[in-house]
């Protein structure tokens, strides 16, 4: 794939409103993210990673500045229309490994519905990269947590999104299965994706090809 920009953030400002005050949650923030690249938003909780990771998925509409993704600026799309580029061009883990599942689908069930949304062909070998291919018959209950972030990597890949987004994905996990996670994370960049992932495990950080630490809203440099 080449080391693409597959990615751009240009201005980008959001604020919230609380009982007493106008907060910036990002203030003016640049970032860039490239094929078969991770990109790590590291910094404190509080700091506006998580928001910034829901802005690129086009969760969260900020209140100025641009996200472009695959030449599309998703911030000047109706809240359906982000919702429908979303499905096709964005995979995206939660950080609690049960949200990311349907409970009532096998391991299988979860990457075919993907590829169902991105009009693609199931690529089984997905699992056997993230050592869960005995599991395809499982149902999310049967599986371990480590287990089940794994399955919504695999799902979040299926059918080659533009870039995949990863907000804390080894913060519910214990150390082994955090480890696990993160080789998933590394064979998933080898392949060739575009990944940008919240963390502040240094595991993960130590795997970035690009880590960006973000205080108070905007990126440190």
């Amino acid at each position: 794939m080449g080391n693409e920009t597959t990615l751009e953030c240009r201005g980008i400002r959001r604020a919230y409103q609380t009982d007493q005050d106008l907060v910036w949650a990002l203030w003016d923030v640049d970032t860039t993210a490239r094929s078969g690249e991770m990109t790590v938003l590291a910094g404190p909780s509080g700091s506006g990673k998580s928001t910034l990771l829901r802005v690129m998925a086009g969760i969260d509409k900020p209140d100025h500045g641009s996200v472009e993704i695959a030449g599309t600026n998703i911030v000047g799309l109706s809240a359906r229309a982000r919702r429908r580029f979303r499905k096709k061009h964005i995979g995206f883990v939660f950080q609690d490994p049960a949200a990311n599942l349907l409970g009532y689908m096998t391991v299988l069930e979860h990457l075919e519905l993907a590829a169902r949304m991105r009009r693609a062909e199931v690529d089984e070998s997905l699992l056997d990269h993230l050592e869960i291919g005995e599991l395809a018959g499982e149902h999310p209950a049967h599986l371990s947590a480590g287990q089940q972030q794994r399955v919504a990597l695999a799902a979040a890949v299926t059918g080659d999104p533009d870039v995949v987004l990863a907000d804390e994905p080894t913060a519910e996990l214990d150390t082994q299965s955090a480890s696990l996670a993160v080789e998933a994370l590394t064979r998933l960049r080898d392949l060739g994706a575009t990944l940008v992932v919240t963390s502040h495990d240094p595991e993960v950080v130590d795997v970035a090809n690009k880590v960006i630490r973000i205080e108070h809203g905007a990126i440190k440099e």
